[in-house]
């Protein structure tokens, strides 16, 4: 294997009722653990979002109402399907964009937290993307010269994508198979982002300021002073959790305080 990792990367997909992030739900999630011993581990749920499924969704995936009419929901599931993801960073294709979001938004819904900090992320759709902008189906044919037969199906596009990510690593010399460098390929990072998104920022004198509408620049402890409301209005429209969980915080008088990295002797 020439991923090197250190400790398990859970590579996971999705399949929903949509593709809104903070307003669709799981019904079926896929997980494989590769462990740093070269061995791997299988989990999968199917479950009942509480809601009716659109045709549309059903079209791509197959999966109806009744096949999840007797599936538990995703409170019933999640402590086991957080204590799957604990420890590991995460793998998969178009994770930075869907998935990840949308399990955030589904722990966050029972009142539990998807904590990103110190996760890497392998996402082979922005490998893909920066290198031949094409989709899973297409990159499983380029880069391992095999067809998706079973394409959308939850666990088949995991195997396919760590596949995908294999072939990637064999093909560009220029990629490390370190899980912390291809992390940052995947996901080149603003050096003053707090947030995942860069929505939050740290400005020049080291305080959290929004980076987006039209109090940008601003900084939190001013927003909190002088308009709470636009706090307010974040709070209740598709943002990230992540960026939701910073505002609640700053609301409540407790804003992020940078660490700064100690000079070298």
């Amino acid at each position: 294997m020439k991923l090197q990792i250190s400790r398990p990367i859970a590579f996971f997909d999705i399949e929903s009722t949509g593709v809104n992030t903070m307003q669709d739900r799981v019904i079926d999630l896929a997980v494989v653990k590769l462990m740093p011993d070269g061995s791997r581990e299988v989990f999968s749920w199917r479950l009942n979002p509480g809601m009716p499924i659109p045709k549309g969704s059903t079209a791509i995936h197959g999966i109806t109402d009744a096949d999840v009419a007797n599936s538990p929901s995703f409170a019933d599931k999640a402590g086991e399907i957080l204590a799957c993801f604990e420890n590991c960073d995460l793998g998969g294709f178009n994770v930075l964009g869907y998935d990840i979001p949308l399990l955030q938004a589904e722990f966050a819904r029972v009142n539990m937290t998807f904590d990103m900090t110190g996760r890497n992320v392998v996402d082979g759709a922005r490998i893909f993307h920066q290198k031949e902008r094409r989709t899973l189906t297409a990159a499983l044919k380029f880069y391992c010269s095999d067809e998706h037969t079973d394409a959308h199906g939850a666990l088949a596009d995991v195997e396919a994508t760590i596949r995908v990510v294999e072939g990637q690593l064999d093909r560009y010399d220029d990629l490390s198979g370190n899980v912390e460098e291809l992390s940052a390929f995947c996901n080149p990072k603003n050096p003053n982002a707090i947030d995942a998104q860069g929505k939050i920022v740290w400005n020049d004198d080291n305080e959290a300021a929004v980076n987006f509408g039209k109090h940008q620049g601003q900084t939190l402890r001013w927003l909190v002073r002088n308009e709470a409301g636009f706090i307010q209005w974040v709070l209740k429209k598709d943002f990230s959790e992540d960026i939701k969980t910073i505002l609640r915080a700053a609301l409540a008088g407790n804003f992020p305080v940078r660490k700064m990295e100690e000079p070298e002797a």
